[in-house]
């Protein structure tokens, strides 16, 4: 059993973020906890900006029929738990929360952080987590497509950053750096919310019950339970693309997750890259 005493966030959660007392703290030394998205280069858009008016609701619970903020279904089940998540062609719905507050109060499960034998750190549940359970925000910096692709052409396959496209009816690209792991397999859903702001929030829920310990991942790609859907990730291995622009396509990065449907390689938003 892993022992935890140090809080990652350092007092901007709900609830400390431990990380494992053996990690060295040279390991994160660089790294910056955020508990909001902030702007990066390109973007004009402040991210802790009221953008998005709220509802009218004079009520504790917004009502189905009456709130503009549920005209995409009720989404939230009376324990705030995820209760639905469609997708239409690969464009996943937004979630509005306003009275039906679940992603805005942040963090309120225990995480640690720890080391992996082969994925640098990962994050790990610390006490049992139902599936549809809010687990964290995927708060980080966001940026426009032309640093995106800029920062994509320069990564190499050892770069811990990775950079994810929202692709729903609005957004931007975000440049990460995270401790929850990719997985084919994930026990993680990430979920675009909106609560004040045109930029959305990127919520991760659990997709399954998960257990005490369990380590927590979630795909790169959007997909649930290993389903890619229609979004535009290559799967091409290394080194096998052909063309003129073949030389413009950055290497892939090798998947470690172990997962009996594991392609290999961590997605490739192509989109990115036009």
């Amino acid at each position: 059993m892993r022992s935890y005493s140090r809080d990652l966030s350092g007092g901007l959660e709900n609830v400390p973020v431990l990380i494992e007392n053996s990690v060295p703290k040279e390991a994160y030394s660089s790294f910056q906890y955020v508990p909001d998205n902030v702007p990066g280069p390109g973007c004009d858009l402040d991210p802790s900006a009221v953008t998005l008016p709220g509802c009218s609701c004079r009520v504790r619970s917004c009502l189905l029929n009456s709130c503009p903020c549920l005209k995409f279904g009720q989404m939230f089940d009376g324990m705030g738990r995820l209760s639905q998540h469609r997708e239409d062609g690969g464009y996943s719905r937004p979630v509005f929360e306003c009275n039906n507050r679940v992603v805005q109060k942040g963090v309120e499960v225990r995480l640690g952080v720890f080391s992996t034998k082969d994925r640098g750190l990962g994050v790990e549940a610390l006490e049992r987590l139902p599936c549809g359970r809010f687990v964290c925000e995927y708060a980080r910096e966001v940026i426009r497509s032309h640093e995106a692709r800029c920062r994509q052409l320069s990564q190499t396959p050892l770069d811990m950053n990775y950079i994810i496209a929202v692709q729903e009816h609005s957004g931007g690209d975000r440049v990460t750096q995270t401790f929850i792991n990719h997985s084919c397999q994930p026990n993680l859903l990430m979920v675009s919310v909106r609560v004040h702001s045109l930029l959305p929030r990127l919520a991760l829920f659990t997709n399954r019950d998960i257990e005490r310990y369990e380590e927590l991942t979630f795909d790169y790609a959007g997909g649930q339970n290993g389903n890619t859907n229609a979004l535009k990730w290559d799967k091409a291995p290394t080194g096998t693309h052909t063309g003129p622009d073949a030389d413009k396509i950055p290497l892939r990065k090798v998947c470690h997750c172990g997962a009996s449907n594991c392609t290999g390689f961590l997605p490739l938003d192509m989109s990115v890259l036009h």
